[in-house]
Formats: C-alpha cells, structure tokens, sequence
C-alpha cells in the first residue's frame, strides 16, 4: 500500500469514526464487544480502501461496510469476533472512548431500536444520522420509495416499543 493511501484512510477513518461507534453501539451490549466490533469494521474498511472509487461519499460507503461486518457478525451470534492481524499503522489512529452514559432518552432509543431487525435498525440509524432517502436506499441497496414506505411503518414499530 501506498504511504500516501494509508495515512488518507486514517484521516477518513478518524473523522469518520463516530459512524462506526454508533453502529457497534447498536449491535453490542458491552465496552469489549464494542471494540472488538470496532477493531472488526476498521479492518475490512482498511481492506476494502484500495477498492473505494469515490463514487459516493466516504461516509456512505463506510456505512455499508460497517453494517454488513457488524449484520454479519450479529447473525453468526458468536461471543467472540475473529480479528485479522494487519500489517500497518492503524494503531496509530486515536481512538476515542465512546460515551456509555450520555443521555437517558438515547438509552431508551438504543434499547427500542435493538428489538428491531437488522435492516429496520440500519434504517433507523442512518435516518437518525440526517441521510436524505436517496443516501439510505443507496446503502441499504432498496429504493429510495421503499425506504420512505419501511420508515413509516418502523416509526410506528417504535412508538408501540416504547409505548405499549
């Protein structure tokens, strides 16, 4: 890899991490899980680099990497997440301590969003992220009326989680 690629990613992956915070956020339960869903998605962020066009925004792509890793660890339902070793400076990357205890009211969304499927919680996250329509469907590989349509129907999902 090219010095030049590598220190791009890491400056992306920096700016860019929050997004990955709140995904393992959503398909974890605790700190160790976390960061080993984090370490995860980093990695085949890392591998999938050299393959990234620019065709849609960093952000976009890197929210469909990170949730097809974190879809497809979940569905395997193991304890433990398989980690590959990589040979480069990724852990020179400052990594930011996710806040557990913000707010109340985030903890009630998280725990209704949980009991969600994993494309009504992508959904819902990237919806809560301020993507337009076009930007989900682009993600999530529906259209963009789909995605209008599965919105609705979630909010009205959440509403009876929350209040039953």
């Amino acid at each position: 890899m090219k010095p030049n690629l590598e220190s791009e990613f890491i400056i992306l992956l920096e700016e860019h991490q929050n997004i990955i915070h709140k995904i393992c956020r959503l398909y974890t339960s605790d700190q160790d899980s976390h960061k080993d869903l984090f370490q995860e998605i980093s990695i085949q962020l890392w591998k999938a680099f050299p393959n990234f066009r620019g065709d849609s925004k960093f952000s976009t792509w890197a929210y469909r990497v990170a949730l097809n890793t974190a879809i497809s660890l979940y569905r395997k339902k193991t304890r433990t997440i398989e980690t590959s070793d990589i040979e480069m400076s990724i852990h020179r990357m400052k990594y930011e301590d996710y806040d557990d205890q913000e707010e109340e009211q985030i903890k009630l969304l998280y725990k209704a969003v949980k009991q969600l499927n994993d494309i009504e919680k992508a959904l819902v996250y990237m919806y809560l992220e301020d993507k337009d329509y076009s930007e989900i469907a682009e993600t999530l590989g529906i259209s963009e009326v789909n995605a209008r349509v599965k919105m609705n129907r979630i909010k009205t999902k959440l509403k009876k989680i929350v209040n039953p």
